[in-house]
């Protein structure tokens, strides 16, 4: 039986990872990661729970990357940590996943495997074809999966280029050829299955910045995705045109710079690639500076250039800002607070809102209908999306002749089986998220969550108090400490009413009974939140120190 299973990326943008298994095999796509909901105070990343792959380990023949974004290869990591496998990839995808993983002092453990667009990898009894597509990042691919049971494909993160350079197009032929031979299921990435029409070609978007860097009198600050090495290699180009020096700012920004110009991704000619520290030698209008912080990430070097923090780059006036990437869901607030900050420091600012200057990374419906035609799946499973993603784009395979029945809408941890007659949905296992944060991988769940939210909200109250263990009278305190729950000169009434509510709670629980001090501690919290939310509509967490001496 073959065995298709989901433990992240359906039902969410991010947490990219799928097993596929038949008999006694089974073979991992992608790890993938996703950034931290607004409740999830403190917590770094998110990944996928990998119990199902730790329970199976002695079926698992690898891991697959299709491509080098964060949400497909940030939690490889943590997934080599449980399950040491052999990873697969193409080179610009392995280079960025070395870095990854000697940041970590985990590389010399990994097994990494190059495979080219073209060339197939044989896992027990898959044979899986590397198709190259076009994507927001380079060297990505979709797979051909040859099992006993039939043919599979996945499109991995994919748009339809029709770029004459074929590192750049995806490679449809292909795709239309195994439909030829016949597909039992097509998994096809649903990111933007409710945007109609296509894609903006990057040609487009390379003209639009050209007009835009050409009417600039200062410098040029072009912020993108630092995985973007096609519009990297864009901006170089023009830069070149315009007689610009480049200079390359943040430290994933230098990092995916090194690893594609030494694949030969990137390419300019010798003498226009500038170090930062040599900006104040250039003239103002003979500067392109390519840095990251288009998702108005904190510590971001264009934040820190907005906010006067950057050693080398102050944002001033005369400066052109661009930001040239499509907002993630979550990061508006962010976007917008840094265009204002900009915009006070006398800055000009381009952005999506104002030009064409982006092309996005994931095909649109016209493209997703073209993949569903070359391919004629039998069956077909949406993958890669929220929930409302995955039925727009089951809908749409049912509108281009695919059965409803045979269009199936599967979420994390769902086992999709194929037995020779029909596939279906017909299980589950343990999947959901494992929230890491420091060097702590699972250990902050809902109720620590709970306790950040009413941190946050509330404060910290700190109940002090000595008791004498024989008699039970009060030898110290009560005394009342806050943090984020301020006591001033208007509200000073409250320490004193407070701490008749706490000698009153230690009155009523008399001296000898068994476990009186955790009684005193539970009472005495649940009093004061009263109290407190009564008198004044807070409700702080309250920790009670007690001592027996």
């Amino acid at each position: 039986m073959l065995k298709i299973i989901p433990l992240g990326g359906l039902g969410e943008i991010g947490l990219n990872m799928m097993v596929m298994e038949y008999e006694d095999t089974l073979f991992v796509i992608d790890a993938g990661l996703m950034f931290p909901e607004d409740y999830m105070l403190g917590v770094d990343i998110v990944i996928p729970d990998m119990e199902y792959i730790r329970e199976n380990r002695d079926k698992v023949k690898g891991i697959i990357l299709t491509h080098a974004h964060e949400d497909h290869i940030g939690a490889l990591p943590y997934l080599l940590k449980s399950v040491p496998m052999p990873v697969y990839g193409t080179s610009f995808t392995l280079g960025i996943a070395r870095n990854k993983l000697s940041e970590l002092d985990f590389l010399p453990q990994v097994n990494l495997n190059l495979v080219n667009p073209g060339q197939t990898l044989k896992l027990g009894p898959f044979d899986i074809e590397f198709i190259r597509v076009s994507h927001s990042t380079i060297d990505g691919v979709g797979l051909a999966i040859r099992t006993p049971a039939g043919l599979v494909i996945h499109t991995g993160d994919f748009r339809i280029s029709h770029s004459p350079d074929k590192m750049k197009a995806t490679d449809i032929s292909s795709f239309a050829r195994y439909g030829e031979q016949g597909v039992l299921a097509l998994l096809s990435d649903s990111t933007n299955a409710e945007v109609d029409g296509y894609t903006v070609s990057e040609e487009e978007v390379a003209k639009n910045l050209s007009k835009i860097i050409a009417n600039s009198q200062g410098r040029v600050i072009e912020a993108l995705f630092a995985s973007n090495v096609h519009r990297i290699q864009q901006v170089i180009d023009i830069a070149v045109k315009k007689n610009r020096k480049v200079v390359f700012n943040g430290r994933s920004m230098e990092q995916i710079i090194a690893v594609a110009t030494e694949l030969g991704y990137i390419t300019c000619p010798a003498n226009t690639i500038v170090d930062v520290k040599d900006i104040s030698k250039l003239a103002d209008d003979r500067v392109v500076i390519i840095t990251t912080g288009s998702q108005g990430e904190p510590m971001s070097s264009l934040v820190r250039m907005a906010s006067g923090l950057h050693k080398q780059i102050n944002i001033k006036k005369g400066d052109l800002v661009v930001l040239s990437s499509k907002r993630i869901p979550g990061n508006e607030k962010a976007i917008a607070n840094i265009i204002n900050r900009l915009y006070r420091r006398g800055a000009e600012v381009v952005y999506s809102k104002m030009a064409q200057i982006h092309a996005s990374g994931h095909a649109h419906q016209e493209e997703l209908k073209l993949m569903i035609n070359l391919t004629k799946p039998e069956y077909f499973i949406p993958i890669h999306g929220e929930y409302r993603h995955l039925v727009v784009h089951a809908r749409l395979a049912e509108k281009l002749g695919v059965p409803r029945e045979k269009a199936l809408v599967a979420e994390d941890g769902k086992v999709i089986t194929y037995d020779g007659d029909v596939m279906e949905i017909s299980g589950q296992v343990q999947t959901g998220r494992i929230l890491v944060d420091g060097k702590g991988i699972g250990d902050v769940g809902r109720s620590v969550l709970k306790e950040r939210r009413e941190l946050s909200e509330g404060g910290l109250v700190i109940v002090t108090m000595i008791i004498d263990e024989e008699t039970g009278v009060v030898l110290y305190g009560p005394e009342l400490h806050s943090k984020g729950f301020v006591f001033d000169s208007a509200t000073g009434y409250l320490i004193d009413d407070a701490q008749c509510v706490i000698l009153e709670i230690v009155e009523e629980i008399e001296a000898g009974i068994e476990n009186r001090v955790e009684k005193i501690r539970m009472k005495l919290s649940r009093a004061l939140k009263q109290y407190f939310s009564f008198t004044i509509g807070r409700r702080p967490m309250i920790v009670p120190i007690i001592l027996e001496v």
